[in-house]
Formats: structure tokens, sequence, C-alpha cells
């Protein structure tokens, strides 16, 4: 018996409507379908526990090829099948089973909901870009709207910014009172209270080297400017990253010439966001090389799939800045936002954490 949940579902779900529709749609930064563009989808590759499976359209059948077994199955069977499956998606929590999906998902070597943990892609499309004549094979994680958001950024002690409390002298009773606020918004209330008593947040550094080359690595001032839209995040009622980022290029923390109406903030937040949607990690060395998926799918709410690629930068660039938005994690898990002292300075650390909406 198969079981798993609505985004493990989605997978197959993907797969599905995908060979039903025969067909890509992009999405823009308001996850609607950009008008006029259309890639027609020539095959999907799939990597199974035993083996790779190309799914070939041809025509009105899908012919199924892999371990030299091929064979051939209406589009409309994938198409009754995927509205099947959505309507089982949404009604059900949890974790889940749908018998008859499972069936057929046999009848086609579809054995697991995920493709194979040794792939570097959810799915792969080679599809026919009718502007360039090309036949491009495009990489894909999915994402979708009928479960929880999933993170674009985990927190870890490797995402946490530290800043110097500069322009005033507190107590160890201050520094108490402070580190035992445990309001719901505890971390903003203790920034606040640190304010109020004239101190000021500089930031020194992240807490992992790593990570700090990694953000050099994509742009010199990334460390910089991430702190003051994380600082912003904290001290203000504003999460989503769009706002934050407009807030940081109005405030212009860094100085740059902004004469010429340059977003300097904002074209380099979208490179951070891409990097990190293709591949950096905060823990490892991140040499600007992109993995196999190249792109997002995004199984909207009502079942619709929007494709996002760096074969269209700008619209994928554009989508990662309006679709995500900062959060809080644990701050006892990772160790942030209370005062402490080393060498006779007071330091408070912040966390990183990003989630799409």
């Amino acid at each position: 018996m198969i079981t798993g949940n609505k985004g493990e579902w989605s997978e197959i779900y993907a797969l599905f409507k995908l060979i039903g529709d025969k067909k890509l749609h992009p999405g823009d930064s308001k996850i609607k379908k950009i008008q006029n563009i259309v890639y027609p989808i020539l095959k999907i590759l799939r990597t199974e526990v035993n083996g790779n499976f190309e799914y070939s359209i041809e025509d009105d059948l899908v012919v199924i090829s892999g371990n030299e077994e091929v064979f051939r199955i209406a589009i409309s069977e994938f198409k009754t099948k995927a509205s099947y499956l959505l309507a089982k998606i949404k009604v059900n929590q949890g974790t889940f089973s749908v018998p008859e999906i499972q069936q057929f998902m046999q009848s086609i070597n579809c054995l697991s909901l995920k493709a194979s943990s040794s792939a570097k892609t959810d799915i792969t499309i080679i599809v026919h870009d009718q502007r360039t004549e090309l036949q491009p094979s495009l990489g894909f994680s999915i994402k979708s709207q009928l479960g929880n958001p999933s993170t674009l950024l985990n927190a870890g002690e490797t995402t946490n910014f530290i800043y110097k409390i500069v322009g005033v002298n507190l107590s160890d009773t201050d520094i108490s009172q402070i580190n035992n606020i445990s309001s719901r918004s505890k971390i903003k209330d203790r920034i606040t209270e640190i304010i109020s008593k004239n101190g000021k947040f500089e930031f020194i550094k992240t807490q992992r080297t790593v990570f700090s080359n990694n953000l050099i690595l994509i742009d010199s001032f990334l460390p910089q400017i991430l702190s003051s839209v994380l600082f912003q995040f904290y001290s203000s009622t504003l999460s989503d990253t769009e706002s934050l980022v407009k807030i940081t290029e109005e405030k212009n923390p860094l100085g740059f010439d902004t004469s010429d109406k340059h977003l300097f903030y904002s074209y380099k937040i979208k490179r951070f966001l891409t990097d990190i949607a293709l591949g950096m990690m905060p823990s490892k060395v991140w040499t600007g090389q992109y993995d196999a998926t190249g792109g997002y799918l995004i199984v909207k709410a009502d079942g619709e799939i929007l494709c996002y690629h760096v074969y269209n930068k700008n619209e994928f660039e554009n989508y990662l800045l309006a679709n995500t938005k900062l959060e809080t994690a644990s701050s006892t898990r990772h160790g942030f936002g209370e005062l402490y002292e080393e060498s006779g300075q007071l330091y408070f650390k912040l966390n990183l954490q990003i989630r799409f909406k």
C-alpha cells in the first residue's frame, strides 16, 4: 500500500496532469498563467527505483518506455486519473492512500510517490520552444499549494546573523529583564526594549563563515543587505520578502547611489533567492553551479500547474521575490534572540528562515 501526504501525492498528480494537458504553462510573479506562451511537452522523464522511464507524447497516446519494455496508453486515461487524484488530495488530511491510483501507477511502472532519491529533480520535461525551435530538457522541483507551504531556506545556527549592541551600557539586571521577556512576539519585544534604552544594532557577521562566504560569492554586499532585511523583519510587522526589500530599498542602509533609480537591493536579493532555490545551502561551500533542478513546478490549489525556470530567468526571480516571506523559527533550538556577552561586549543574534507563502 502506497501512502503519502498532500505534497507527496501532488508529485503523481503533476505527472498525470502534465501528460493529460500535453503542454506546460509558464507563470508570472502573481502565480497566474502568462498568456500567449505555451510549451508543448514532448517527453517526461522520471527516475524510479527500478530504472529510468520515458513518457513520450504522440498525438493522443503516451508511449512509456524503460528497461526495454514499451507500451501505449491513451492520454484520456491520464486526464481521468488526474481529476480523480486531485479530488482525493483535496478531501484527505495527513497521510493517506488512493488504491485506484496506486493500481494505475503500477500499470505504468510508477512505483513510488517521489522520484528516486538519487535523482536531482522531481521531474524532467523535454519541451518544444516555439520561439527558438529548441527542445530543452528542463528539470523541476515540484512545489504544491495543496499542502502546507514549504521552506525555501531552512533555519539553523548556520543562518544566524550576529549584531553588536552599541550606544548603551546595560546592567546585569537590564540584560536579565530583557532576556526574560516571554511574550508571543518576544524577539521583537526584546529588540524594542533594547532600542528604548538607546541601544543600536550593528551587524558584525554571520555565525558560520561558510554561509558568509557563500553570500559574498553571490554579491560582496549581500551579508550586510540581508542583515538589514532581517533586522527590518524582526523590528516591524512586515514579513513578506518583497515588502521588506522595498523598505530596505527606501532606507538605503548601505548608501548606494540611487540617483538614477537603480534597484540595488531588489536585484541582489533576487540573485540570492534564485541561488538558494537552485542549490545553495548555508552549510556547504557554494560554487555557483546550479544542480539539475533548474526551476519549480507550482501545483496550485485549484489543480492548475505553472512552471518557473531559469530558462525564463526574469519570471523565476520575480516569482521568488513575490511569493516568499521571512518567519521566526525556534529561538531555543537555533540559539538566537537573547543578549549575551563576550569580552565585555554585548551581542544579539537573529535567525534567517524563508518560507513560501
